[in-house]
């Protein structure tokens, strides 16, 4: 086959690489017969300056048709972004992954520095350690987080861990600085980020351990992977709070309380159920 140029969310340009399509459709639980179906029809509706967004949007029409369970893992990164505008429920989304990992953690708290008060995006400890996570949280995904976000951060991060550190019986404990993304950082910013040792994650950093890795371990796909959902029905969950599917899976009754369709709840409840199950 020819190479053929697609034109990115960004407007830059790259040459198609089928790899990375069939990558992301083997890491969303496809099987290969399925994978090779869409990397094929995918390849015959190209042409020169298609857009990504276009071939995404293809592959996901046909992982649908076949599988919602693999659909809704499919649209991952999608769905981080349907989590806005506001950046409160990717705090909310954060918060409960650190819980997951065993820390106890608050949201959008006032804590004081040395020299100023900051708000804190989410706050979170476990035994001996001490967590200060900022979310930057991004409408678009071509906005990366520069050196900048980790230099500020970092400053921030500083003044409250002078405060902290002073406090009776803190002086033994660890205080680490995190910044967090749906998006990604330059590579400067990962560079300063391990240089100075505040920790970051993104959507797929660090390798193997970014967020999409972490939200297919620990089962928290958020119900903007729901594809039974419209966006208005997404915005009543998130605004009651329901961010994860294993919220629903848990308890079909926190539908019905963000006021849903009463004759939608058995198929939103049922794709939830598809989704959570790891088995694929």
């Amino acid at each position: 086959m020819a190479p053929v140029q697609v034109t990115k969310y960004s407007g830059e340009t790259e040459e198609y690489d089928e790899s990375k399509l069939r990558r992301s459709l083997r890491s969303a639980g496809a099987e290969q017969s399925i994978i090779d179906d869409i990397a094929k029809s995918v390849r015959d509706e190209l042409h020169e300056g298609i857009s990504t967004q276009k071939i995404y949007k293809e592959a996901f029409r046909q992982l649908r048709a076949k599988s919602q369970k693999i659909a809704g893992r499919y649209k991952l990164k999608e769905a981080l972004f349907e989590l806005g505008p506001t950046g409160f429920p990717f705090e909310k989304f954060v918060s409960e992954l650190l819980n997951r990992h065993g820390y106890e953690t608050q949201t959008g708290v006032i804590v004081k520095g040395d020299c100023v008060n900051h708000e804190v995006d989410v706050i979170a400890h476990k035994d001996e350690e001490y967590l200060l996570v900022e979310c930057k949280f991004h409408n678009r995904k071509e906005n990366r987080c520069n050196v900048k976000v980790p230099l500020y951060i970092q400053s921030r991060f500083l003044d409250v861990k002078k405060n902290w550190t002073s406090q009776p019986g803190h002086k033994n404990k660890t205080h680490k600085g995190w910044v967090v993304t749906n998006t990604r950082f330059t590579s400067d910013a990962e560079i300063y980020g391990k240089c100075i040792g505040l920790k970051l994650l993104s959507w797929d950093y660090p390798k193997d351990e970014g967020i999409k890795d972490l939200i297919g371990r620990m089962n928290l796909h958020p119900v903007t992977c729901l594809s039974s959902l419209n966006k208005q029905e997404k915005s009543q969950l998130l605004d009651k709070n329901i961010i994860f599917c294993k919220q629903i899976f848990d308890d079909k009754g926190v539908l019905k309380k963000a006021d849903i369709n009463p004759r939608k709840i058995n198929t939103i409840y049922k794709e939830a159920v598809e989704i959570c199950n790891h088995n694929h």
